[in-house]
């Protein structure tokens, strides 16, 4: 089933919080959910050398709140913060409404899912070689502190003619395990040959090292004690 299934919607709600967050009624849910969409393939094109890792979004009844995950924030805000006025500006006009700004530095780049699968497809496009490629990526990452990674690369791999599925794992994948924080990422490579398809899953550790979970030793239930007998 972990093979099948996305592994950030297999745990939203569960171990993973939504990313957008708020409640419309039917009849303006789709046009609200639209605008979610709009936003993210905004910044994923503007912005893609900001390295943005996730786009969360808040709603209220007066404004639209933005969070950015990204890996150089110093991009988006740019100097004395006249980037961040300019982007916000340009949300606003692209959703009609009040938009409130945040960017959130991450700790971590090397083992955001998204942000490796971003960098491979960058190198294919540059005509690097996809197995030396996938070596280098899978060390760094491990290197970084990851405690797995998998990486999938689809498509006319090396110029050939037919497509075809090449696969890169190091560690532990756990993908059913839903006490295992795996971020998943995926990235299109547009290359000379034809678009090549990138995706990466990352096992960051479990969520009780973390303490994001509830604590859960071993997965498993305290043991009754053991009755004393009197003779």
């Amino acid at each position: 089933m972990g093979q099948k299934v996305n592994p950030t919607g297999f745990r939203t709600g569960i171990t993973e919080p939504w990313k957008s967050r708020w409640y419309a009624p039917k009849k303006e849910f789709r046009g609200l959910l639209l605008e979610d969409f709009k936003v993210r393939q905004f910044m994923k094109k503007k912005y893609r050398s900001a390295a943005i890792a996730k786009v969360e979004i808040e709603r209220t009844r007066d404004e639209v709140k933005v969070i950015l995950h990204s890996a150089r924030p110093g991009v988006i805000i740019g100097r004395k913060g006249q980037e961040v006025d300019r982007l916000q500006d340009e949300l606003q006009e692209l959703l009609g409404r009040r938009v409130n700004l945040k960017v959130e530095e991450i700790a971590r780049p090397e083992i955001q899912a998204q942000l490796v699968a971003e960098d491979i497809a960058d190198q294919l496009v540059k005509r690097a070689a996809f197995r030396r490629t996938l070596k280098r990526t899978i060390e760094s990452t491990m290197d970084a502190g990851a405690k797995g990674v998998k990486i999938q690369l689809a498509g006319r791999l090396g110029g050939a003619e037919m497509s075809r599925c090449e696969k890169s794992i190091a560690g532990s994948v756990p993908l059913s395990t839903l006490r295992a924080k795996i971020d998943y990422g995926f990235c299109e490579a547009p290359t000379a040959q034809g678009h090549i398809g990138v995706q990466v899953w990352v096992n960051q550790g479990m969520y009780e090292e973390n303490g994001d979970a509830a604590d859960a030793q071993e997965g498993q239930t305290p043991k009754k004690p053991k009755r004393s007998y009197k003779r």
